[in-house]
C-alpha cells in the first residue's frame, strides 16, 4: 500500500503521563466481560525450533479477541469514558480497517452510532465487517483522507473521535493485554510488540515494565511505515512523507505526543523489518501454529527471527500476535509469497 502524506506532524500538547498500574488494573476490571481474556501458547515447533534453539517462545494470542483485534480493548475504553451527552451523539474513527471494526462494535455495545472512515482500498472483509456491526463507512481516497474527514465530523456533528493509537484510554485499554500476559507466563525477559501509532505498544509496555522493571520491551514496524522509529531517532514524534508496506495495519502517517512519550519512557528499542520478512513470518506462524494472521501480526515473529534473533538468543520472551482480519484471497496471495521466501 502506497499512499503520499504530509511531513507535519499535528500539534499536540506535551505529556509525560503515563497508565499508573493502578489505572490499568481499574481499566481491566472495567472491561471484563465485554472483552475476552485471550490465550498463550508456547511454539515449540518448526522455525521456533529450527532458527531460535534455546529462545523460548510464547505467543500472546490477541487474534483470538472478539471482532479479531487487539483494537477492541481500546475501543471499549474510550466509550466507556464518555458523558452521555456526547454518546448520544456518536462516534468517529478513522482506520485503515481494524480499529474501524473494533469501534463499529464497541458502539454498538454502548448503544451509541458510529461512523467510520476508510481508503478504499481497505481489505473489502474488514469493510464489511463495520456495516455488520452497524456503522456508517464513509470511504475516501487515502489514509490520510480519512482522518481529515472525521476531524470534520467531530466538529460539525459533534461526535467524539476514537483515536486509533494515542490517548490515555486506549493505552489503558491496550495495557490490560500486558497485565494478562505477565500473569500468564511469568519470568519474561523480553516483550516483542508490533507497532503502527504506538498505542499497542505504549499500553503493554507501560503494564509490562511496571509490573517486572527488568523484562524489555522492543517494538517493531516495517521499513515503509516506520513513524516511531523515526521519532525514536530524532526525540519527538515524527510524520512520514509516505506509507509503503503490506501490513497496512501498521501504517500509521505520523506519530503523536502521548503514544511516542510512552513507549520512550518505557520501551528499549525501536527494530524495522522488510515486507518479506513479514510475509515469511506469516508462512512460519501457519505452518508451525495453524494461525491465519495479517502481516501486521507477523511483525513480532519477524523481529524475533531478524534484527532481534541474537540479542534475544537463549531468552524467555513473548510476541504479540495482535490480530487476524483479512480476506481470504488476500490472506492466500500473501502466505503463497511467504512460503517462495522460506524456501
Amino acid at each position: 500500500m502506497l499512499s503520499t502524506l504530509s511531513l507535519a506532524a499535528p500539534a499536540t500538547a506535551p505529556s509525560a503521563a503515563y497508565p499508573s498500574l493502578s489505572d490499568i488494573e481499574a481499566t481491566a476490571r472495567r472491561l471484563a466481560g465485554r472483552v475476552l481474556h485471550t490465550p498463550v501458547w508456547q511454539w515449540r515447533t518448526g522455525a521456533a525450533s529450527r532458527l531460535l534453539g534455546d529462545t523460548e517462545v510464547w505467543l500472546k494470542l490477541e487474534l483470538f479477541q472478539e471482532t479479531g483485534t487487539f483494537k477492541l480493548r481500546g475501543a471499549l475504553n474510550c466509550i466507556a469514558a464518555l458523558a452521555p451527552d456526547a454518546l448520544a451523539r456518536g462516534v468517529v474513527a478513522a482506520s485503515a480497517g481494524n480499529h474501524a471494526i473494533a469501534v463499529a462494535h464497541a458502539a454498538r455495545l454502548s448503544g451509541t452510532s458510529a461512523k467510520v472512515a476508510m481508503a478504499r482500498h481497505a481489505s473489502p472483509a474488514r469493510i464489511a465487517a463495520c456495516r455488520e456491526a452497524g456503522a456508517e463507512v464513509l470511504l475516501v481516497d487515502t489514509v490520510h483522507q480519512a482522518f481529515e474527514l472525521t476531524q470534520r465530523l467531530v466538529a460539525s456533528e459533534g461526535r467524539a473521535m476514537v483515536h486509533p493509537y494515542d490517548g490515555p484510554r486506549i493505552a489503558e485499554g491496550t495495557a490490560t493485554i500486558g497485565l494478562e500476559l505477565m500473569a500468564q507466563v511469568p519470568d519474561l525477559d523480553a516483550v516483542i510488540v508490533p507497532v503502527g501509532g504506538g498505542g499497542l505498544c505504549a499500553g503493554i509496555a507501560a503494564a509490562v515494565r511496571q509490573i517486572d522493571p527488568a523484562c524489555r520491551v522492543f517494538g517493531v514496524e516495517p521499513f515503509g511505515a516506520d513513524a516511531m522509529y523515526r521519532s525514536f531517532q530524532a526525540g519527538r514524534p515524527m510524520a512520514l512523507e509516505q506509507v509503503d508496506s503490506v501490513a497496512d495495519s501498521l501504517g500509521a502517517p505520523y506519530a503523536m505526543d502521548y503514544s511516542y512519550g510512552v513507549c520512550r519512557h518505557f520501551v528499549e528499542d525501536i527494530v524495522r523489518v522488510s515486507d518479506d520478512a513479514l510475509r515469511r513470518a506469516m508462512y512460519y506462524l501457519y505452518r508451525d501454529m495453524k494461525l491465519a494472521t495479517e502481516p501486521a501480526t507477523a511483525a513480532a515473529t519477524a523481529a524475533l527471527l531478524g534484527p532481534l534473533r541474537e540479542t534475544l538468543a537463549g531468552r524467555r520472551v513473548a510476541v504479540i500476535a495482535c490480530g487476524a482480519n483479512l480476506d481470504p484471497t488476500r490472506f492466500g496471495q500473501l502466505l503463497e509469497e511467504g512460503r517462495a521466501l522460506a524456501a
